[in-house]
């Protein structure tokens, strides 16, 4: 069916100057068996933006080179997936019985999978729906169905569209993941699924959610633990974003946040601004019941470990700060795209804070909602207050942002500059009129206890994370 991703659920006040409530949202384990988004590494920003590192070579020894980094830096802090991109595949056949192999020139997944193992690591892989087209002859594994029979048509990407009420088409997906599971893969990013993906100059069916299915079922087929991560900037309509949270861990609420060759900006700010808007989008669907969610947002690759400069990619160390603040807030994947063997001082800082991460774990329970300044509402807004919670102490997480002036895709189509006074009561966040004692989040300290509202100066881009507990005696 079509699928208008810009649309918004129509807000209608309950009466003049009262807030909606606060229903209740969270996170609660996936479909796959997981609790949290995932943490770690993606390759797409080296290959897609060669400016990052001139030096890296899409192969075993590269990624070898990016992973063994992503090891001792951050693996610590929970940054374990090692994820593989488009291109570690051959691109327009299979094996003998029409299965996904690794092109052998550049990898070996067996060995790649076991050197990430033995560091804590763990290994991520890219898919994309069909079967291939030049294997039409080749019979599936362990039957006599050709692929031919089963999978036809063109989607642009080299392969045929599953039909898929037919026997056959599962045992494919079966065979394809079994052998996954025997190289040591722990993490499937399947892409280009529909209603959602943009044509993008290829032919995508209308509806590739069957392929969804299938790599569910092939995963719970296997004994190994592996996430299913799909993309790209998929359809929220009820009907289909069911089909997402019975089978997948994550789901692409954007398009891809950087753009692609030389000298090509790494995210610039616009392309943030239109990632949170499109988070927004997506959560203010779930807003107005209390719900209990089985599937983590993904808003793409995290650009925070370094920067080209801010004449370049426009990420100040504000924004760095502020686009972490959303990505965890939102309990998004945190899968960077930065070069790993060049993070700088920043990044470090923004990576490692154990206490930011506490609060990212906070998250991944209870993500983030929006709720304007002075009326609670949900509406994109330059000066914007979020609220993820309260949990069961009645702790909450507020973040408080100026994006800066909308550069055309943040939605909210305001030019404010400067420094500006956000600010947020208690009856517009929708929590309970009481003190709280506030703790910010990146100095890890106390600013004190407030009663009513809290208040920030901030400049373009930049935003204020918070957690506040309620001070309540023991008689309550």
């Amino acid at each position: 069916m079509p699928f208008l991703p810009t649309a918004i659920p129509v807000q209608v006040p309950f009466s003049p100057g009262i807030p909606p409530p606060l229903h209740s949202l969270t996170i609660s384990t996936t479909a796959n068996g997981f609790s949290a988004p995932a943490r770690g590494w993606n390759s797409f920003g080296l290959q897609a933006n060669p400016d990052l590192n001139p030096e890296f070579v899409f192969n075993q020894t590269g990624i070898i080179q990016q992973c063994d980094h992503l090891a001792s830096t951050l693996g610590g802090y929970g940054f374990t997936y090692c994820s593989l991109d488009s291109g570690w595949s051959h691109p327009y056949h299979g094996d003998e019985h029409g299965r996904i192999v690794p092109d052998s020139k550049l990898f070996n997944m067996t060995e790649l999978a076991d050197h990430l193992h033995a560091q804590g690591l763990h290994l991520g892989i890219y898919v994309v729906p069909g079967g291939f087209r030049a294997d039409r002859h080749k019979t599936i594994l362990d039957t006599d169905i050709r692929i031919g029979d089963v999978c036809s048509g063109d989607n642009g990407l080299a392969r045929c569209n599953w039909n898929y009420t037919m026997d056959g088409v599962q045992q494919w997906h079966n065979s394809v993941v079994n052998q996954f599971a025997e190289w040591g893969v722990d993490f499937i990013k399947l892409d280009f699924i529909t209603p959602g993906s943009p044509d993008n100059g290829v032919h995508l069916p209308l509806n590739t959610s069957g392929d969804v299915i299938a790599y569910h079922k092939a995963i719970n087929n296997t004994s190994r633990p592996m996430r299913l991560d799909i993309s790209w900037k998929l359809a929220r309509d009820e009907q289909h974003f069911h089909i997402w949270s019975k089978n997948a861990d994550s789901f692409r609420t954007d398009q891809d946040i950087n753009e692609r060759g030389s000298n090509s900006t790494l995210a610039a700010w616009a392309t943030v601004q239109r990632a949170i808007d499109n988070y927004r989008q997506y959560i203010v669907i779930h807003t107005g019941k209390d719900e209990t969610l089985a599937l983590f947002p993904d808003m793409d690759n995290l650009y925070v470990g370094n920067s080209f400069g801010e004449d370049r990619d426009g990420l100040s160390k504000a924004r760095r700060f502020t686009i972490m603040n959303h990505w965890m807030g939102a309990a998004s994947n945190l899968m960077l795209g930065n070069d790993l063997t060049n993070l700088d001082a920043i990044g470090i800082q923004i990576l490692t804070n154990t206490f930011a991460l506490s609060v990212a774990e906070f998250a991944s329970t209870y993500p983030m909602r929006p709720r304007n300044p002075g009326t609670g509402f949900a509406y994109a807004k330059q000066l914007q207050t979020w609220v993820g919670g309260p949990d069961t102490t009645g702790k909450v997480m507020v973040l408080l942002a100026n994006y800066g002036p909308d550069q055309g895709q943040g939605g909210f189509d305001t030019s404010m500059t400067g420094i500006q006074t956000v600010s947020a009561s208690w009856s517009d966040l929708g929590i309970r009129n009481e003190a709280y004692r506030v703790q910010d989040v990146w100095k890890g300290e106390d600013v004190g206890i407030e009663t009513q509202a809290l208040e920030a100066r901030l400049g373009e881009g930049e935003s204020w994370l918070v957690m506040m507990t309620p001070i309540r005696s023991s008689s309550k």
